[in-house]
């Protein structure tokens, strides 16, 4: 038995089709453990999210702490000994072709937070790890995101209290990172973002606040909070 790991887990490890899944439980079925730094080297460069995938899987993945080759504290999974699969997950389900073409039209083939119109993915708006798969199969449960906001949202839900402890769905639904037209708060801290992409024509007024904001020896972001906090 690879590294203690008991018999059903293996035998659920042989049945993952999951590329970025199956490359974690692979590692540490051979060396006991990996780390977010063989992860990142074997290309998948958003760690937690490949853990994520094993949990949503049902696996009972341990997080603990080593260092990185450059000295820094890392993560580092590993598979207790007497970890048990949880028979309530079996990872996310994908929407349909049909589906996936209602909601992104209902989107207007846009991200909800900063309405770029590349990358966009189907994103359950309450994290699976909070809520798990919805009950019914409405879409008002999903939202377009880019792939770049997702990630952002991904990082942001997993150091939120909620998604660590708590794990109310309410909570969730009042978040930026679910309602970003109607929210109460990001990630249960009271804060307000805006997040904005030029596209297209549009690039040339973006060209042109960043020439003004270098000219006043601001930083972008300040430039154009200072301008919409003035009103000018």
């Amino acid at each position: 038995m690879p590294h203690n790991i008991p018999d059903d887990v293996l035998e659920a490890i042989a049945k993952v089709t999951n590329k970025r899944a199956r490359f974690v439980l692979d590692t540490i079925a051979e060396q006991g453990y990996v780390s977010t730094e063989e992860i990142r080297a074997a290309g998948y460069t958003h760690e937690p999210r490949a853990a994520r995938d094993v949990r949503e899987l049902g696996f009972p993945l341990k997080t603990g702490r080593t260092r990185h080759s450059n000295g820094r504290t890392i993560a580092i999974y590993t598979i207790p000994a007497d970890g048990r699969m949880n028979p309530r997950k079996r990872g996310r389900q994908l929407l349909g072709k049909k589906q996936w073409r209602m909601l992104l039209s209902r989107s207007e083939e846009e991200c909800a937070i900063c309405r770029g119109t590349t990358d966009l993915q189907a994103d359950h708006k309450v994290p699976y790890e909070v809520g798990g798969e919805p009950d019914d199969d409405s879409l008002t449960h999903f939202q377009i995101l880019c792939g770049a906001c997702n990630r952002k949202k991904s990082w942001s839900c997993e150091s939120c209290p909620n998604w660590r402890r708590d794990k109310k769905v309410s909570t969730c639904l009042r978040c930026y990172w679910a309602s970003p037209d109607n929210y109460v708060h990001i990630a249960t801290q009271q804060l307000r973002r805006v997040d904005i992409e030029w596209a297209g024509n549009d690039v040339k007024n973006y060209d042109r606040l960043a020439k003004q904001a270098k000219a006043a020896g601001v930083e972008l972001q300040a430039f154009l909070k200072a301008r919409l906090s003035s009103g000018k």
